[in-house]
């Protein structure tokens, strides 16, 4: 693969409104209270289904700061053969991925399953969280953004 066409700063730059309205989206399931550490776990799914590098390592790094375990975040890529997750984020992961992979709508057990675990109003907030993260995945595969460097842990005093 060759270099970045773009990179996410030029997004901002160039699209300031499309950046903010993306960026907007994406914060509107945590601020109704769904839980960070599952959100996470949705952005860092859609975006291996995607392909996309910077997403993926963003959400790492955002995973890792949350104090997400780090067996949890290796496993996404097989949540349905890892012990690490519970019921309600195996209904997330479900549901992420049947909205991130349309070809044939959303089934009638996955939905039961989503509604199990979460209420109307959690579920339609985590659809939005699917949708953001889908958005922000079309632009950073798009223009394969330069994934973010994980930051080194204190330099040692000289």
């Amino acid at each position: 693969m060759s270099h970045a066409r773009s990179e996410y700063t030029d997004f901002q730059k160039l699209a300031p409104d499309a950046f903010a309205a993306v960026r907007e989206l994406s914060a509107i399931a945590a601020k109704a209270g769904i839980d960070k550490q599952l959100l996470e776990l949705i952005k860092i799914r859609a975006s291996q289904i995607n392909g996309c590098a910077f997403c993926l390592q963003f959400h790492i790094l955002q995973s890792e700061k949350l104090g997400m375990a780090a067996d949890k975040i290796n496993l996404v890529a097989v949540w349905r053969e890892a012990p690490q997750f519970s019921a309600r984020e195996r209904a997330a992961l479900a549901w992420t991925e049947a909205l991130t992979v349309l070809p044939n709508g959303v089934s009638d057990e996955v939905f039961a399953q989503a509604s199990a675990e979460f209420n109307e109003k959690e579920l339609m907030y985590l659809t939005s969280a699917v949708a953001a993260i889908n958005t922000w995945n079309r632009f950073g595969a798009a223009y394969r953004w330069t994934p973010p460097a994980r930051q080194k842990v204190g330099a040692a005093a000289g």
